[in-house]
């Protein structure tokens, strides 16, 4: 069985919010460290930091909710969901690189120029492997 850490950092962070959780940690990579930075900075989630457990490396991912509807917070993440696998990549060039929600979401992508965002790879003009899908 092949194993797919960015599928289970993405879980992760799907599943920590359904039981109200404040933060969550993943192994830690340079790779998840480029797709967390790209989640903080479009505001999915509150940030993340290096830690140390149990002498290996993490990364704590602290998310992110909405205002209260009621006595439930609401998730800032609605959908998350990958897209390329180890099984079957999926690569685009610049103009196939799909519009997530009409613009309200975004997809991420590992490009030659690193890992962007849908809007960042069309403005670089650059496609690639298109790793998950955010909203």
């Amino acid at each position: 069985m092949l194993t797919d850490p960015i599928a289970d950092m993405l879980t992760r962070i799907r599943n920590a919010p359904r039981v109200y959780k404040e933060s969550t940690e993943v192994p830690a990579s340079r790779f998840k460290e480029e797709i967390l930075k790209i989640l903080a900075r479009e505001g999915f989630i509150r940030g993340y930091e290096r830690v140390e457990v149990e002498g290996k490396p993490y990364l704590r991912v602290y998310l992110k909710y909405g205002p209260r509807r009621g006595t439930k917070r609401e998730q800032v993440i609605q959908h998350l969901r990958r897209i390329s696998r180890p099984g079957r990549r999926v690569y685009v060039g610049v103009k196939e690189i799909p519009r997530v929600r009409r613009g309200l979401g975004i997809a991420i992508l590992s490009t030659p120029k690193g890992v962007l965002t849908d809007r960042e790879a069309r403005k670089e003009g650059v496609g690639g492997e298109l790793i998950c899908e955010v909203w």
